[in-house]
Order: C-alpha cells, then structure tokens, then sequence
C-alpha cells in the first residue's frame, strides 16, 4: 500500500526530463570528442554514470527525506574532512586540486559539497524557521556555509565556492531574510569581491580582465575559446550543421566542448531551435522543482527542493552565459548536458531528493 502510494505521487514528467537531457548529454558528448584520441571513451563513462545514477534517484525516492535530518552534522563533518583530504592527495589538473581518484572513477567531492550544504541548511532553516530573522540567524547560516567554503576555494575552486554562496543566499533569502539584510549583503558582497581580487589565482585574475579588457587578436587561451563559442553558435543558424557535422566542433575549433562549451557545440550541430529546446527542458525541470517546493509537507522538504532548482538555474545561466560572453569564464557545466560523473550524479541524487519529497506530500496531508 505504501510503495503503490509512493508511485501514484511519483513526478515521472520530472524524470522523463532529466533523462532526456542526461541521455542526450551523452550523445553530444559522444559528437564533441569524434576523432580526439585522448578523450575517446569518455562518452561511455559518461552513459556509464547515467545507468549507475539513474537507480540511485528511485532508491533515494523510498527513503523518507526527513531520515537525512538525523545525520546532517555527521553529512557536514564527513563533507568537510574530505574536502580537506582532497587538497593533502587530490589528483591537480589545470592548477587546481580538486578531483581524487579511486581506482575506477575519479571523485569531485566538491559536487557532494553542494548536496550537503543544501541539506545542512535545510535543516538549519527548518529548525528555526520560529526565530526572528535578524543579522545572528542570518550569520549562524553564514558560517556553516562558510566552514566548506573556505576548503574549495583552496582548491582553488572560485566558481563552486560561488554557487555554493548563491545557494545560501537565494536559501536565507526564501527562509524569509528583510529586505533591508538583501541591500547590506549585496554592498559587502562586491566590496568583498573587489578587495579579494588581488589575492585571486593568476588564472582567476586573468579571466575577469580578459572578459572585461578583450584581446580581439588572440590565438589562444580564454579569449580565443570564447571567440570560437560566439562562432560556433552564429554558424549554427537556424537548426544547425547536423549531428556530428558541426564545422567548430569536429575541426576542433572549439575548445573543452564537451565540459564548458558544450552549449556551443549544440548550437553548432543543432541551431537555435535544437538550443531552445534543451533550454526549455532546463526551465521545465527548475519549475518541476518549485513545484515540489511548494507541495512539500515540511520547510525542510521545502527548503531542499527550493535548493536544488536554485542549484540547477544558477549552473545553467552562468554556462550559457559564459558560451554567450556575458559574463567571465567559469568551470561551471551545463546541468545533465556538460561531460563529468560526479556532476551527473549528484544532480540525479538531487533529483531523488526533490522525488522523496514530491510522493510524501499527500501521505502527511492525509
């Protein structure tokens, strides 16, 4: 009776979605590596991490969500000593240190950073949701987001320690912050910014100067890889190359087109109408979330879901929007699409999360 129940309230328009955009990942991922030696297989990893992922979000479904509240100090503790593991033997690629490997399967423990932080703070805001919201509810909050943060951006990893801020702020923001508490975070936020730059890593520096002060003549480097995303997007057109003729992708034009311009290479080989449709699929899942933000039973549920979507938007209009060159280069990928397991997983965890609580709202109301 109970699992009949579970699957009458089960959102399988929310599950058709993420497989479509994840099975589709993986085939334009499969399009984007063609004929590069050192990355062929990755596209079999990557439906490899789907198949495993995809049980994961069914098994986290029968799990009550609220069993998670039990274990938030030991999820925070755990989430918080393996990040700093991470930078005693983590494996370094690109400057940073941020991936370990385990043998068969190279580990981003800061794509588990992200479902902890969300969970921990879920709690937090369940737990005082009675409280006045004053600058102390607001800095307890802080500092539990604070004490990861400060272990990714050592990686360095300036764009997860980014969205991990956003997913406290837009969670504190929902809990019920003053507006007046929004203006005084917003000031510190770019005074901070401002007086953080000089300590930033060269690479990190370069990005934002490159963004801000473009070197329309260069033949390598950020400038050159966002030159060749705008090509691969305008030479696109209308309904694109075709899958697996994109001029920009399959003559290599187009750099790291299977992780952070892989928007790119789908517009390339899909056109605008093939980018709008992800896009959609994109928005679609984010509402589906709300959605299940607004059923939920509990803040707690709530607060989870409302993180996930927020988790979900942010990635996709910074990865658009780094492939569009409105904003400066981040590491971020596009959700379900970009290549990388721990990244897939995490978000089908998510999912199972949001499940979790979608099918147990009507259980409480009844």
């Amino acid at each position: 009776m109970f699992k009949r129940e579970i699957w009458r309230n089960f959102d399988f328009w929310l599950l058709g979605a993420v497989l479509f955009l994840s099975i589709f990942g993986v085939i334009m991922i499969r399009s984007a590596i063609a004929g590069n030696v050192n990355l062929a297989g990755i596209d079999q990893r990557q439906a490899e991490f789907l198949i495993a992922g995809v049980p994961l979000i069914f098994i986290i479904t029968l799990i009550d969500y609220r069993f998670w509240k039990s274990f938030s100090i030991i999820l925070y503790a755990f989430t918080v000593l393996f990040l700093i593991f991470i930078l005693a033997v983590g494996n370094t690629s690109f400057g940073a240190q941020r991936w370990l490997n385990i043998g068969l399967v190279v580990v981003q423990p800061a794509e588990i950073a992200k479902i902890v932080v969300i969970l921990v703070l879920a709690d937090y805001f369940d737990k005082t949701d009675k409280d006045e919201k004053n600058i102390k509810w607001m800095l307890k909050s802080l500092a539990i987001v604070g004490g990861v943060v400060v272990f990714i951006l050592l990686q360095p990893n300036l764009s997860t320690s980014i969205l991990v801020i956003v997913l406290w702020f837009s969670m504190v923001w929902i809990s019920g912050l003053p507006v007046k508490y929004i203006f005084i975070f917003g000031a510190s936020a770019l005074g901070l910014f401002a007086s953080a730059f000089p300590f930033l890593q060269a690479y990190q520096q370069q990005r934002v100067l490159n963004f801000l002060f473009p070197d329309p003549t260069a033949t390598h480097g950020n400038i050159y890889n966002v030159q060749q995303a705008i090509i691969s997007i305008g030479s696109g057109g209308l309904f694109g190359q075709g899958y697996g003729h994109g001029s920009q992708v399959q003559l290599r034009f187009l750099q790291v087109r299977q992780t952070d311009y892989i928007f790119s290479a789908l517009a390339n080989e899909f056109g605008f109408v093939g980018t709008m449709i992800v896009i959609l699929l994109l928005i679609f899942v984010i509402i589906r979330c709300i959605r299940a933000a607004r059923l939920a039973s509990d803040v707690y549920g709530s607060m989870i879901a409302y993180g996930f979507a927020t988790l979900i938007f942010f990635q996709t209009i910074v990865n658009i929007g780094v492939n569009l060159n409105v904003i400066p280069v981040t590491g971020l990928t596009l959700p379900f699409i970009s290549y990388g397991g721990s990244s897939l997983v995490s978000l089908l965890i998510g999912i199972g999360l949001i499940e979790s609580v979608i099918v147990r709202r009507k259980m409480f109301e009844e």
